[in-house]
């Protein structure tokens, strides 16, 4: 009898555990609301985007004209900055040793030009003059012996070899007194033109190239192309800056003015775009608020998408046109941060 009805009745119990196990381990349906409220549109009619906050100038990347060592940083995050203010600087020690040697030589060809324009010195002439009078003395002196020599009139008392050597030195004295002569008068007349000409350009060059080097300086100071707002900083002291374009800028920076929001349009809704129309953004994170937003212009190139939402149903193949939307003053958002904007379209 046992084994007759036992193992059955072993199996049903086995079999209605097995239902009450599945049915408890069954995870029931519960209606529960998300976490935030999704976004939605109050037109009856529209096309939505993307949009990022960005300022008003857009986002400035600052770099640096040449590739150095950052020696100090003086931007931070959230500074407000003028026009040709300093942000940061790089390594300037082997211009400064550069510029301090430039400057000494333009020392050298001003103190060379000086000297050309004060000559002569007035203790430059006696010597000359002086000199000048010893050949007149040496030129009358070789005269009269040769004038001796020839009132002789027998002239086998002297040798034909004394007369032409008294002869030449008349010429020798005469000639070494026109040179005296001419060396007074060349020390009379000053500096020649063309000397102080050259000195002038020797100076000048000096000078162009102590110029150079400043420019090198202050290309060393990277500066605030506008005046603006620091969005980031990413430079340290102490880190090499490159002359290049950077993944991470070292600063960014944009106006300070009202905001703006980019839009991605797809390129299949761009057609639909009126100017004229109405639309509005809500920060992520709170869909209630609507931020009326103000047409500025539209970018007349359409651009593969950059601006992503994470979203796995987000295609990255498309091409967008971007549209420029300006925010009102005062809104409580942020230039980087991502929008839902919705443009009213007809039907």
């Amino acid at each position: 009898m046992l084994a007759k009805y036992g193992v059955p009745m072993l199996g049903l119990l086995a079999l209605a555990f097995t239902f009450w196990s599945v049915a408890r381990m069954t995870p029931g349906q519960v209606d529960a609301a998300p976490p935030q409220e999704p976004p939605a549109s109050e037109f009856a009619h529209q096309i939505g985007g993307i949009g990022m906050v960005e300022p008003a100038s857009e986002t400035i990347s600052i770099g640096t004209p040449v590739s150095g060592l950052i020696t100090e940083v003086l931007a931070r995050p959230g500074d407000r900055v003028r026009k040709g203010q300093p942000l940061l600087r790089l390594d300037e020690r082997d211009l400064r040793a550069e510029l301090a040697l430039r400057k000494s030589g333009v020392e050298v060809a001003q103190a060379r030009l000086e000297q050309l324009r004060r000559t002569p010195r007035a203790e430059d002439i006696p010597p000359a003059e002086a000199r000048v009078e010893v050949a007149k003395a040496q030129l009358a002196d070789a005269e009269s012996q040769l004038r001796i020599i020839e009132a002789v009139t027998d002239r086998r008392a002297i040798r034909a070899e004394d007369l032409e050597r008294r002869r030449w030195a008349v010429h020798a004295a005469r000639a070494a007194l026109a040179e005296a002569e001419a060396s007074l008068a060349r020390l009379k007349a000053g500096a020649w033109a063309p000397d102080i000409a050259v000195a002038q350009a020797e100076l000048a060059q000096a000078q162009r190239q102590v110029e150079r080097i400043e420019a090198e300086l202050e290309r060393l100071i990277v500066r605030a192309p506008i005046d603006g707002v620091i969005l980031q900083v990413k430079a340290r002291p102490g880190e090499f800056a490159a002359a290049a374009p950077l993944e991470q800028p070292l600063i960014l920076m944009g106006s300070g003015g009202p905001l703006h929001v980019r839009v991605d349009v797809d390129e299949r809704d761009a057609w639909r775009v009126n100017p004229k129309s109405r639309a509005y953004a809500a920060p992520r994170g709170n869909a209630k608020l609507r931020i009326p937003l103000a047409f500025v212009r539209t970018e007349p190139y359409v651009v593969p998408k950059r601006n992503l939402t994470g979203e796995s149903t987000e295609r990255t193949d498309t091409r967008v046109l971007q549209v420029i939307y300006g925010l009102p003053a005062g809104s409580e958002v942020k230039a980087g941060q991502l929008m839902d904007v919705y443009i009213e379209t007809e039907k």
